[in-house]
């Protein structure tokens, strides 16, 4: 097999590759037939996961909005700690408005988010 071309194929390799790590170690002769089929078919079935399962970098929005459930802060709770008004917070979730370089300075600080996702990159 060169390449998975279905979700049949994919499941079937998944469940190779789960059986192949119970029996290949670190330990395993370096080209014993079980480990370059491990190997194989890991390579495959990571390939196939990123042409079809990938699921994109994620929004400010969306990350915002699951580090607010995460630390039970509301719009205005989290309007309050970046310094804010809620409706700007509002703003910021709904994409409508980018936050100034300042606020997004807060916004990493005081949300623990990485400055990657606040500039975009």
């Amino acid at each position: 097999m060169s390449k998975i071309e279905n979700i049949e194929q994919y499941n079937w390799a998944v469940n190779r590759v789960e059986e192949l790590l119970q029996v290949v170690s670190e330990d395993s002769a370096e080209y014993g037939g079980r480990k370059i089929e491990l190997e194989l078919l890991s390579g495959l079935v990571s390939d196939y996961s990123e042409e079809n399962f990938n699921i994109g970098k994620p929004t400010l929005p969306e990350v915002m909005k699951l580090r607010m459930a995460q630390m039970n802060l509301t719009q205005g709770g989290l309007a309050k700690l970046i310094g804010v008004s809620p409706s700007r917070v509002s703003e910021y979730l709904t994409g409508k408005c980018e936050p100034t370089l300042k606020i997004g300075r807060e916004i990493c600080s005081k949300l623990n988010i990485s400055s990657d996702i606040i500039l975009g990159v």
